[in-house]
């Protein structure tokens, strides 16, 4: 049994629990009950840990302490979406508990899971049984008892996650909506699965291979062939996430043979990687974003290679990025990312969709932050656009129930301004709030009516459904289109104008002054149109306006006032 653990194996622990989680993330989004293509709990918890892997694998700590405290700075920076959050809490007062330790027991173990319980439940408002909260809880009484017995880190580890797996079971009994489902906590799931991977780290288990897929041929074989003879200049790789998971990607093969070779496409439900030859790269890329959102891309010119190989050069890749960046900014008068305030106010709006950008630009907001359902932003990626808007105040609009946690860390974190987070849930919130923003009124005062405007509006939005699923009286089919009211299953049809007249006809739109249509990117110019229309007869005291949103996944995200 391993009794003391010091900073290297604590560092090499967190990298294993990453590669845990990253094999068993579509497991964990998979038991996300509600059908509507947002399950993501998975996915959330591992970029989340992600961020302090990487950490861990790029920095060298001399104290258990010092590893703790930088996994959990990496974690606050990297979270997304609330199981993100919560398990960054979880790290920091598990942080805070060793912070004056050099080394690690078991007993050291126990009291740090114990703080980190309290940091987690301390910061969430409403704490509710049957989550991740209630996992780490148990968990952490069941080590505080081990650690009385035996003081092996190995020992405590183990019992944690004996106690967390039967409690992990027992939330099935005591959420509703999980019992119907059949289910267990995703984020409770997704915790243990971290402890696991922490604990095999300490038993010599091999660590999961991380699954992406491999794309042969990435690096050309320079000494074989001459500049000359390299027909397509770009070795060009890419990963798209998929907007649904059955996305047929064989137009997309047939299109990048037509401009390239080497082609090698590896796919699962949630994402797909493209390796391709090609001289025309920013195309590929392009035809790629009709089938997800590009999330990362990597493009290398074979001929300059080639030359600088022949010449006896070193041969620049993008693994050189990192060093050329920090040449760069060393280097040059570039804007500082901390803008100084040049007014009062400021805003910062999370959404996506170009045509949603635009109206939030239009009102005035300062900082836009790609994000939404499927594609929460980190803490970082906010506090980033918080720094660089000019103003001594900022109000933040999270727009997304999923959101608002990541938001509110950057509070404490952001040191030259003020940051006010308004919890507003949906796009049209946020709208309707930058709506009653007064440049000239108190902060209070622009608080307070900015508050009351997002108060007053009601979202609907139609998806389609990622899965079957029999859910709230609903027997669901992968596929069928759904209609939400407040994030809440109002209807399901497999007509999609059948929904859009249903919700039209509901009490919350027929006593509307005010309707406002925001179209997503699969909609098409005269879809969107007859949706209007449909809204114009169904409600006829009402103002209905008709906008492109040119957001991923939601056909339509619907206001009422």
């Amino acid at each position: 049994m391993v009794q003391i653990i010091d900073a290297a194996v604590f560092q090499r622990m967190v990298i294993h629990a990453h590669a845990a989680i990253n094999a068993q993330k579509q497991l964990i989004n998979d038991l996300n009950v509600f059908p509507v293509p947002d399950g993501d709990t998975g996915t959330n918890m591992t970029l989340s840990i992600g961020a302090a892997s990487k950490e861990m694998k790029k920095n060298h700590y001399d104290t258990v302490g010092q590893a703790a405290q930088g996994t959990a700075s990496a974690l606050l920076r990297g979270a997304r979406g609330n199981s993100g959050v919560i398990l960054s809490l979880l790290f920091r007062g598990f942080a805070k508990a060793v912070k004056e330790k050099e080394t690690m027991d078991g007993r050291d173990l126990a009291i740090a899971l114990d703080f980190g319980v309290a940091a987690a439940y301390k910061a969430v408002m409403k704490p509710a049984e049957g989550t991740i909260l209630t996992v780490s809880r148990l968990a952490a009484a069941r080590a505080a008892g081990c650690a009385r017995e035996a003081d092996s880190v190995e020992e405590v580890l183990e019992a944690a996650i004996q106690e967390g797996q039967a409690a992990l079971d027992n939330t099935i009994n005591q959420n509703p909506v999980l019992k119907k489902a059949g289910v267990v906590d995703a984020g409770g799931k997704g915790f243990l699965v971290i402890l696991q991977g922490m604990l095999d780290e300490l038993r010599g288990v091999p660590m999961p291979d991380s699954g992406e897929d491999a794309a042969p041929a990435e690096k050309a074989d320079f000494v074989a062939m001459a500049a000359e003879e390299i027909t397509f200049a770009f070795d060009t790789v890419f990963i798209v996430r998929k907007h649904q998971e059955n996305v047929n990607l064989d137009p997309f093969r047939k299109y990048l043979n037509s401009i390239g070779d080497s082609l090698v496409i590896g796919e699962d439900d949630e994402a797909f990687k493209v390796h391709v030859h090609t001289n025309i790269p920013g195309a590929a890329l392009t035809e790629a974003q009709k089938y997800g959102t590009l999330e990362l891309a990597k493009i290398e010119n074979m001929r300059t290679q080639a030359d600088d190989l022949a010449a006896g050069k070193h041969v620049q890749s993008t693994d050189d990025l990192d060093a050329i960046e920090a040449e760069l900014e060393a280097g040059c008068n570039a804007a500082p990312e901390k803008a100084a305030p040049e007014k009062k106010f400021g805003y910062v709006a999370v959404c996506a969709g170009a045509g949603l950008e635009a109206v939030f630009r239009d009102l005035g907001v300062d900082g836009l932050v790609g994000g939404g359902q499927t594609m929460n932003p980190s803490t970082e990626d906010i506090l980033k656009e918080i720094e660089r808007t000019p103003a001594e105040i900022v109000y933040v609009l999270p727009n997304n129930k999923n959101i608002i946690m990541a938001a509110e860390q950057c509070v404490r974190l952001c040191e030259d301004k003020k940051v006010v987070v308004l919890p507003t849930k949906t796009v049209p919130q946020g709208i309707s709030a930058m709506l009653a923003v007064d440049p000239d009124a108190s902060e209070e005062e622009n608080t307070e009516n900015m508050t009351a405007a997002f108060a007053n509006v009601h979202t609907s939005e139609i998806t389609y459904a990622a899965r079957d699923s029999d859910f709230d009286g609903f027997a669901i089919k992968q596929g069928d289109y759904l209609a939400l009211e407040e994030h809440q299953l109002f209807g399901t049809d497999q007509d999609l104008s059948t929904i859009l007249d249903r919700l039209a006809h509901s009490d919350s739109h027929q006593g509307a002054e005010f309707i406002s249509i925001f179209y997503g990117e699969d909609v098409t110019e005269e879809q969107a149109q007859e949706a209007e229309k449909i809204f114009a007869a169904a409600c006829p005291n009402a103002e209905v306006t008709l906008l492109p949103g040119g957001q991923p996944v939601y056909y339509y995200m619907i206001s009422a006032e």
